[in-house]
């Protein structure tokens, strides 16, 4: 053992050496810089890497910038985008392993013949491919066997587009074979549809009874949890103070900005560049130091009242100044070609008078020198006493934009669950409306797993107590209906002081005032006969005495006169879902190791 002992601590140490090194240089620690080798995520043993998703995530964000100029993303935002290209990207990983699985190929033969005949949207949608208006095949056709379409990588942009289409069209076509809908399912269907029912009900409602919840014993709640884990499955949750630093604006800034826009408008037809007027001028941070000029596209790609205005123009003629959500624009059209418009455009943005943003500005600053990115709590209530300012309490929802008072506090929800800590406070945020600084004052990480008992106790209290109430309800219920007989509904509730509801007529798929949807309730107004009563029918909220008071079938001539139309349909949807279905299932079975937690925290560390 004595000979042996110093290769055993030769082999423990590179273990140790080379462990500290992988953890070093995946820069996870946050002592060094994300490498290209780091992974985002890991999707059945394979890597997506950092550097990938941080492109898409940026060609995105650049997509966004030029649909909508002069807005600027919110964190909010970018987190949208950021869990749009994640999700991407696992599911063409999941997508790409599948095929592989399947031996699921595409050949170069099956590439020339879908180019030729089948060309994508962003294809069809070329002015210079349509005559009148429409696609022109033959126009297409001489494109591809031009020397142009080689040298603008047309053809390596189709080569890459069906190498990714055609392989996922055969899996989903493998998917939905088999599918049939007979004639007895359309029937149905459009019974469903058509079929409607009015009634007349009774409905016992539980009122709450704050003690009676808290006598029930923990062994009964642990059980109810025992049985219903699913049910509490939940996004992150935080509770958040905000303070805001409003921006006003008055009517008189408004005219203020369109003067201002009469007045670059004034410079351009008395001489001046376009061009050199937006560089110096235009408040759109993506296009305005560009000379205005914006991406081209067809029609519906910009906010209506901008898109309405753009097509009214002459080539060459600037526009009078046109008000959208984000100011005033003046407008030039360059070229027009069929639907495809090329624009630039200066934007004026509707913001208060110089004093007062110099004001607002200000005291802005004063917010962030006091009180920002500090993991002291006090130094966010100081702050706030000092500048006269009320916190308010914003509950802020994983992967959604936290709101107040039905407005949008933007970044502070992607801030919260990107990694901050109880007690922290964010740095400085602001849109258009405002600036803004939170506080994280409780934080509930999300798990797809359910919780602990604890954590959803008291949910889990109101929730037996319901039920419990509603056992209750069904004895009151059953009485009631022991002096429908005789008496009839309206009279024997009218003796108990018991409100009747009437119903319109309603469909099985319908949502009922006082009954709900797709419950028993609705299905017992469907199998009873006219004039019958029910016996009592629970629902989520409530215990249901209904009457059928009406009922028309749907025609059977109609529905035949319709029936190939509507098959067509139902197989179209059944397949959509059978692949939508089928898409889920994927990515629930797959292990993916999602990273970008760990990532930014480790970026947060390093940024302090």
């Amino acid at each position: 053992m004595r000979s042996l002992a110093k290769y055993v601590w030769l082999l423990v140490a590179l273990a140790f050496v080379g462990g500290f090194l992988l953890v070093e240089t995946s820069g996870l620690l946050g002592r060094t810089s994300i490498t290209p080798t780091t992974a985002v995520a890991v999707v059945n043993g394979r890597d997506i890497l950092y550097s990938d998703f941080q492109a898409r995530v940026q060609q995105q964000i650049q997509q966004q910038h030029q649909q909508s100029p002069g807005r600027t993303l919110s964190q909010d935002d970018t987190h949208r985008i950021e869990n749009d290209v994640f999700d991407q990207m696992v599911m063409e990983l999941l997508l790409a392993q599948e095929y592989q699985r399947r031996r699921i190929i595409v050949t170069d033969d099956e590439i020339r013949m879908y180019a030729r005949e089948q060309p994508p949207e962003w294809i069809t949608n070329q002015a210079e491919l349509q005559t009148n208006g429409q696609f022109d095949v033959n126009k297409y056709h001489r494109y591809l066997a031009s020397s142009y379409a080689k040298q603008s990588n047309l053809l390596v942009g189709l080569e890459q587009y069906y190498r990714a289409e055609v392989p996922r069209q055969k899996l989903f076509d493998q998917i939905a074979a088999g599918i049939y809908v007979s004639e007895a399912d359309l029937w149905r269907l459009w019974q469903d549809q058509r079929d409607s029912v009015t009634a007349t009900f009774v409905a016992f409602r539980p009122t709450r009874d704050p003690s009676a919840a808290k006598s029930i014993p923990d062994a009964d709640l642990r059980a109810y949890f025992d049985l219903h884990k699913d049910a509490f499955k939940h996004p992150g949750r935080a509770i958040v103070s905000v303070l805001e630093i409003s921006r006003t604006v008055t009517a008189a800034d408004t005219v203020a900005a369109r003067a201002k826009a009469v007045a670059l408008r004034a410079q351009i037809v008395g001489g001046a560049k376009f061009e050199d007027v937006a560089n110096r001028e235009s408040a759109d941070t993506s296009g305005g130091k560009n000379g205005g000029v914006l991406p081209r596209g067809a029609k519906g790609r910009f906010v209506p009242e901008f898109d309405k205005a753009s097509y009214a123009l002459k080539v060459g003629e600037i526009s009078q100044p046109v008000l959208s959500p984000f100011g005033f624009h003046l407008i030039r059209v360059d070229e027009k070609k069929g639907d495809t418009l090329g624009l630039r455009h200066i934007l004026v943005a509707i913001t208060p008078s110089d004093s007062a943003t110099s004001r607002i500005d200000r005291k802005a600053d004063s917010l962030a020198t006091m009180a920002g990115s500090s993991e002291d709590p006090s130094k966010f209530d100081a702050a706030a006493k000092k500048l006269g300012l009320t916190p308010i309490r914003v509950v802020a929802i994983e992967d959604q934009p936290a709101q107040a008072g039905g407005k949008v506090v933007p970044s502070v929800s992607a801030w919260t669950f990107g990694g901050a800590r109880i007690g922290e406070t964010s740095d400085l945020f602001d849109d258009e409306n405002g600036y803004y600084i939170a506080r994280v004052d409780s934080l509930q990480a999300g798990s797809l797993d359910a919780p602990d008992f604890a954590s959803v106790k008291e949910e889990i209290r109101e929730r037996v107590q319901t039920l419990r109430d509603l056992d209750a309800l069904v004895k009151q219920a059953t009485d009631f209906v022991a002096t429908v007989v005789p008496k009839g509904v309206e009279v024997a509730a009218a003796a108990r002081s018991l409100r009747v509801e009437h119903s319109t007529a309603f469909t099985r798929s319908m949502f009922v005032t006082g009954l709900g949807q797709a419950n028993e309730a609705i299905g017992a107004a469907f199998g009873l006969p006219v004039g019958a009563v029910s016996e009592p029918i629970r629902t989520e909220d409530a215990v249901v005495v209904l009457r059928v008071d009406r009922r028309v079938k749907a025609d059977s001539a109609s529905w035949l006169v319709q029936m190939s139309t509507q098959r067509q349909q139902r197989l179209a949807g059944m397949r959509q879902q059978a692949v939508q279905l089928y898409l889920q299932d994927l990515r629930v079975s797959a292990k993916v190791v999602d990273k970008r937690k760990s990532i930014n925290a480790a970026t947060r560390r390093q940024a302090t």
